[in-house]
């Protein structure tokens, strides 16, 4: 097993394993987050209003709880890459079918069928990451997979959106699936043979692997603090491309540029953030920015007519810090666990993370109203639940231990 703060991987190859950890957060992110700004093409398209869109956004995220609460029974028998590699062609198979759907109701559910795996892969790229760089380095490398939303946001998204507009809202999924392919062969190269969790004890029940999750009190804590997080970005996030069009004067047409503007800045600071996490400590890092993204959050949901310019400002700033406040707490929330139980830890606060967020884009769908002048109301009360649950997260943040850092700790000289 690896020990507290040493590295499994060579330089050059840690470079190349987060850059593959990265393009595969890429793929499934984009084919996350292109669901929100699609959000028009796909009313108007399938004929659907605000809460059949929620459920949309929201079966992605109860399937992918789903799948994460199942995988935390399994996920630490297997070595870390072959699960990878199988989840990642299935999540390609579902992708896939989104492109192929032809109703409300085929939509529906290959969005089920893209959570259930989807889900997993974001809770095993952090476990991969966890396992393999040391905490001390944890926020940085971190820092360098969250570019994934970056690159997401400034070509991921804004490239769906012109493809959909030129040939449709199926043709995102068609290309997400065919990226999925080149990303597979990628990590089937560099990611890494990583089995030092397994400590060639006999399996545990599934039920078992999951109790000694819960039974701890850290872990707990870890669990509701990624829920009031996920929550506080996801009342907000599905409705922000629909609001922008209705109440705040933005054309359908310039929805790419709020997302390239958007993930140039967050490319930039994505790196910043983690470098600068690991050195002033990440819980103090966590309670600045979501201080700090309160402000964007209630600037988004309160403002009209302001055109793309007023927008703009606001909606870089959400960007940088709702995306960046996460760089410091999955370093802090998959550091809380041995490597032994890592990944049913990971995967049951996947769980909970998308239970938050179809509980939030559901609760959203159902505050926030479309009147019969295409303006939408509620949207700044949905910025108030945001700011509370943010709140919230500021003060769990200093329940969670970390077990990495009492570690290394103990083994200093």
């Amino acid at each position: 097993m690896n020990p507290a703060g040493a590295s499994v991987l060579t330089p050059e190859r840690e470079r190349l394993f987060l850059l593959t950890l990265a393009a595969v957060q890429f793929s499934h992110i984009v084919d996350f987050m292109v669901m929100m700004p699609l959000g028009p093409f796909l009313m108007q398209g399938l004929a659907i209003d605000t809460r059949q869109f929620g459920f949309l956004v929201a079966s992605y995220s109860f399937c992918a709880a789903a799948s994460g609460l199942l995988a935390a029974g399994f996920i630490d028998r297997f070595e870390r890459k072959r699960t990878m590699l199988v989840l990642f062609a299935l999540f390609g198979l579902a992708t896939l079918a989104c492109g192929l759907a032809t109703g409300y109701a085929s939509l529906l559910v290959a969005r089920g069928l893209a959570g259930v795996f989807g889900g997993i892969l974001g809770s095993l790229v952090q476990t991969l990451l966890a396992d393999a760089i040391p905490f001390q380095r944890r926020a940085t490398a971190g820092g360098v997979v969250a570019t994934a939303f970056s690159v997401s946001t400034v070509a991921g998204v804004p490239l769906s959106l012109w493809i959909a507009e030129a040939w449709g809202w199926r043709a995102p999924f068609l290309l997400i699936a065919a990226l999925v392919v080149a990303v597979w062969l990628a990590a089937c190269r560099w990611l890494p043979h990583l089995d030092g969790h397994r400590d060639g004890s006999e399996p545990r029940h599934p039920l078992g692997a999951i109790a000694d999750v819960l039974r701890d009190g850290n872990q707990r804590w870890s669990l509701a603090f990624a829920a009031t997080l996920i929550f506080s970005a996801f009342t907000v996030i599905p409705y922000l491309t629909v609001y922008s069009i209705g109440n705040a004067g933005l054309a359908s047409s310039q929805i790419p540029f709020v997302y390239l503007a958007g993930g140039v800045a967050t490319l930039f600071s994505a790196r910043l953030i983690g470098r600068w996490a690991d050195r002033i400590g990440k819980r103090r890092a966590f309670r600045w920015l979501a201080l700090a993204a309160m402000a964007p959050i209630l600037a988004l949901t309160h403002v009209h007519d302001v055109g793309l310019f007023g927008w703009l400002p606001a909606s870089v700033a959400f960007f940088v810090l709702v995306s960046g406040r996460m760089i410091p707490a999955m370093a802090l929330i998959s550091s809380a666990v041995d490597p032994a139980r890592r990944g049913a830890a990971m995967s049951l606060n996947s769980t909970v993370q998308s239970l938050a967020m179809g509980a939030a884009s559901s609760l959203a769908g159902f505050v926030i109203t479309q009147g019969t002048d295409g303006r939408f109301a509620g949207y700044n009360i949905v910025g108030y639940i945001a700011v509370a649950a943010g709140v919230a997260a500021m003060a769990m943040v200093g329940r969670i231990r970390v077990w990495d850092a009492a570690q290394t700790a103990r083994s200093a000289p």
